[in-house]
């Protein structure tokens, strides 16, 4: 999920959908200019869960929930240009929410919020085709039965009323 959205308070702002082993990054963006130093950016779950914490311009991750440690990171290069977006690193079932990320500017108070749901699921199933074994079989009484050139390995036999002659 790649959506890139502004701040709106209050709502649901995007929806991002990953399978389980996959990295997903959920958007989040303010207008520029950012003043890192001088901010605190929150990625939580609900009001208890700290997923990722950003402080004076460093992560701060010493809270952070045990079951996101090693798994998230923020886009530090372009934080000053107002991008705010988590990556979040071998999904599992369990990451399966609504994040909140609250960007805050220390000096004057101000605060924006934006809410993204990113669902999991497990990766679709893919049939493993059948063996060459299995491949090959022929049912009995087929027309297959009766031997044909065409099942002969890579050379060409060529019928000619005097004999056979192999190219």
């Amino acid at each position: 999920c790649l959506l890139f959205l502004g701040f709106i308070p209050g709502q649901l702002d995007t929806t991002c959908h990953a399978f389980v082993g996959e990295t997903v990054v959920l958007p989040c963006t303010t207008t520029p200019p950012v003043t890192l130093s001088q901010s605190m950016l929150y990625w939580q779950i609900g009001t208890k869960r700290l997923v990722h914490f950003f402080k004076d311009g460093q992560d701060a991750l010493e809270n952070q929930d045990q079951k996101f440690q090693g798994r998230t990171s923020l886009f530090l290069d372009q934080m000053n240009h107002g991008n705010l977006s988590l990556k979040i690193s071998s999904v599992q079932l369990q990451d399966s929410a609504e994040y909140s990320c609250i960007y805050r500017q220390i000096e004057n108070h101000e605060t924006k919020k934006s809410t993204i749901k990113l669902s999991v699921s497990a990766p679709p199933r893919i049939e493993a085709p059948p063996s060459p074994y299995e491949q090959n079989q022929i049912p009995s009484g087929s027309p297959m039965d009766v031997p044909c050139l065409a099942m002969l390995p890579l050379s060409f036999l060529l019928l000619l009323p005097q004999g056979f002659w192999h190219l």
